[in-house]
């Protein structure tokens, strides 16, 4: 849908970041493989120095992509705190309203605003319902839709649903061995399964927050070996 918003909008190949929340890893790999599966999707990177598509705060107020990807709840947070950071947060002074709605057969165009709205917001949100409108939003979200469920849109997001794992009282920890290397992808809701699968495996290693985000640690030696586990058991 922020795809098809941002092409309505005249973005003719929007960018897409996702924000590093809990699920972002998720999420990112999920997209991948829909690209893969011949869905474009233009990744736009963040301004760090590591760049990647995984964003953070800095990079929304620098605007580093067109298209943010983020839960509802955290959306809507983000686009009241844009709107009135600097009016004390009674009186949204910034922005075009909460967006436009998109949505699968649904063919009207109805752009949101609240009760803090000002003149300048209202202004805004007006103005792109209208460009919205004159590009045919709910036209463009019919063609993006297509396009991904060609890709395999629906099986993917099949794929998603929580994963069935063994109890924790059978796995057991292989001896403890130094960790001198870092694994990253994971996601930190899923770091801890990632962790037993590699114990699983007789494989010694730990979980731990970098400055990206979760990683797993493990002995340099069997680096290759502990991407290989979580690679097969969905995990990177």
């Amino acid at each position: 849908y922020g795809i098809a918003a941002a092409k309505a909008d005249g973005i003719v190949s929007p960018t897409v970041g996702i924000l590093n929340l809990d699920g972002a890893q998720t999420v990112q790999r999920a997209l991948q493989k829909l690209c893969e599966n011949g869905y474009p999707i233009n990744f736009g990177s963040s301004m760090r120095k590591d760049g990647g598509a995984l964003l953070r705060g800095n990079d929304l107020l620098a605007g580093s992509v067109d298209v943010c990807v983020t839960d509802t709840l955290t959306g809507n947070v983000l686009i009241k705190l844009f709107a009135a950071w600097n009016t004390g947060g009674n009186y949204e002074a910034l922005g075009w309203g909460y967006g436009p709605s998109a949505g699968e057969s649904w063919n009207k165009i109805v752009s949101i605003i609240s009760r803090a709205s000002g003149a300048p917001v209202v202004a805004g949100a007006i103005s792109l319902n209208a460009r919205c409108v004159k590009k045919e939003l709910p036209s463009a979200v019919k063609a993006e839709l297509e396009s991904a469920r060609k890709a395999g849109l629906d099986e993917i997001l099949e794929s998603l649903q929580p994963r069935q794992t063994s109890s924790d009282d059978d796995v057991i920890a292989p001896p403890t061995e130094p960790t001198d290397e870092e694994i990253h992808g994971i996601d930190v809701l899923e770091i801890e399964d990632a962790v037993r699968s590699l114990w699983r495996a007789g494989i010694y290693a730990e979980s731990s927050m970098g400055c990206t985000g979760p990683v797993i640690k493990t002995a340099a030696a069997r680096v290759e070996k502990a991407k290989g586990v979580l690679k097969e058991n969905g995990y990177v």
